[in-house]
């Protein structure tokens, strides 16, 4: 994280003036970086035919005016979101030996491995025999997929190779097309597992003619990515927001992130004006400027991204580094891959690429990373989750008349409303697979519960979890032993029940930790 630092200096910013190719210039960004985290311890279908600023009043001074590129585009063109690859999962948290389920776009989806192919394979989460879901069965001897339902077994085209109920002798029932899964189209970029949401033959070898986004850094094998995901219970507009405002960072994560300090302090927390404008707004997403710290953009319809300037780091200054080689310039970046589930849920995939102090990143597990990123993810999540039901509560069809915002430092949540009312319909399309209703509010604990929606889908997590779970066991069971052994040889109690106390203790210490970070850890804004 410590590559998110920014430089103090000003420096001319490129604004593309399209975003239709994902090139990605190095910018400057506003330097997030996380504390040292204790082991222990974003809807109706209705168009807003309003400029940008509408809902922003016109007298106060500090309020911009709106900017002339975001004044309404006379085209008509819409977006559609079945025409787009979809990230799904990291590939190093998807084990090849079995099928794991997987909500899309509200499509119920199974990915698993075709070792005949050596390739990621996404079909239809339904066996064509009776439904029974594919992602609860297994991957044969002969590498199909078997539904363990009935037995049905079908290759990585989809076709059913064997039914185990069909007579040898009988009708060829498995060369029906009625015997067939429905197979969506698959590949893998950038390590992540991506699919189309359209199982229509056409669409095929839609990889052809149509590519997920490319973004260099995460083919670049001079940088360390760290990777992780998790499900949220918040929607993927609401995500989508939160990603790209920096102004509530200062308090939603106090504590937590450092953000660069103000010259002059108005509160505790460092808050300050945060100058923020779109400069290119299409039906591909949009560019937003945040001045001295560089630019954001957003490739609709998942990825958010910023990219730090070259840097040096200097403590808690930065200067720039754009006197030195190419190859030896430090920079860093923050990717974002938001993936709409279902109403009042969404995935995110997160990509840290950073060129430099790789060493760092190579020495420190994974998991603990992901322990950081997880207590960032919890210190607001129950915020969203709550502020999403206020916004459906006020009519999120006018969502600029629900909400008052009238500083810049909302110019890029304003921006994805209008690119969201403006090109996409006013919301997700999750064409009948979902009535747009959200899901009741479970108890906070089970809201912000870590091991349902991270741990068990996480290789790096979900090892650890069992290896500190084991150690745990182990130490109780030492304690144990220390008692025994001092109660039947009589010989050195004091030294057999001082260890039997220490290896107690520190299996209920390990117990905290195992809890609070695999778990469930609650963040109290009133007491922080």
């Amino acid at each position: 994280m410590e590559g998110l630092r920014a430089s103090s200096d000003l420096s001319s910013i490129h604004i593309p003036n399209s975003i239709r190719k994902t090139q990605f210039t190095r910018h400057k960004f506003l330097n997030f970086q996380f504390n040292p985290v204790p082991t222990s311890t974003l809807s109706r279908k209705t168009q807003s035919k309003s400029k940008l600023f509408t809902a922003i009043p016109s007298s106060p001074s500090f309020v911009s005016k709106p900017e002339p590129e975001l004044e309404a585009d006379s085209r008509a063109e819409k977006f559609d979101w079945y025409a787009h690859w979809y990230p799904v999962m990291p590939v190093c948290d998807l084990d090849k030996r079995a099928p794991h389920a997987k909500k899309v776009m509200g499509l119920d989806i199974v990915v698993w491995w075709d070792k005949n192919e050596s390739s990621w394979r996404v079909f239809k989460d339904a066996c064509p025999h009776r439904l029974a879901p594919l992602s609860e069965g297994r991957i044969d001897q002969w590498g199909r997929l078997q539904c363990v339902y009935h037995g049905w077994c079908f290759n990585g085209s989809g076709n059913c190779n064997f039914i185990p109920q069909a007579p040898p002798d009988g009708p060829p029932v498995c060369t029906s097309k009625r015997a067939c899964v429905a197979v969506y189209p698959s590949t893998v970029q950038h390590d992540i597992v991506w699919f189309w949401p359209d199982t229509d033959p056409q669409y095929k070898d839609i990889i052809l003619k149509k590519q997920p986004p490319f973004i260099p850094e995460l083919d670049d094998p001079s940088y360390i990515k760290i990777t992780g995901s998790r499900d949220l219970p918040y929607g993927y507009e609401v995500m989508i927001e939160n990603l790209m405002d920096p102004a509530h960072v200062p308090y939603a994560h106090y504590g937590i992130m450092r953000t660069r300090k103000p010259k002059v302090k108005g509160d505790r927390e460092g808050g300050s004006p945060v100058e923020l404008s779109i400069k290119k707004l299409d039906i591909d997403g949009f560019v937003g400027d945040q001045g001295q710290f560089g630019v954001n953009k957003f490739i609709a319809p998942c990825i958010t991204c910023a990219h730090s300037s070259p840097v040096i780091d200097h403590g808690d200054s930065a200067i720039a580094d754009a006197e030195k080689q190419p190859s030896m310039q430090r920079r860093a970046g923050l990717i974002f891959f938001s993936i709409p589930i279902s109403p009042g849920n969404s995935r995110l995939i997160w990509v840290i690429p950073i060129n430099f102090r790789v060493w760092i990143n190579k020495v420190v597990p994974r998991f603990i990373n992901h322990w950081a990123v997880n207590k960032v993810l919890d210190s607001d999540l129950y915020l969203l989750h709550l502020e999403e039901r206020k916004i459906m509560e006020n009519e999120s069809s006018n969502w600029q008349k629900a909400c008052f915002v009238p500083t810049k430092s909302d110019a890029f949540v304003v921006g994805f409303r209008k690119w969201l009312h403006k090109y996409a319909g006013g919301q997700v399309d999750w064409r009948g697979n979902h009535g747009g209703a959200l899901p009741p509010t479970p108890p906070r604990e089970q809201l912000l519960d870590r091991y349902w929606s991270h741990v068990v889908n996480c290789s790096s997590c979900n090892s650890a979890y069992k290896g500190f779970s084991a150690l745990e066991v182990i130490l109780q069971f030492a304690s144990l032993a220390f008692i025994g052994i001092a109660g039947a040889t009589k010989h050195k109690v004091n030294t057999m029940v001082a260890m039997a106390v220490v290896c107690f203790a520190c299996s209920k210490w390990l117990n905290q930790v195992i809890y609070k970070n695999f778990h469930f850890h609650d963040y109290d804004h009133a007491f922080r």
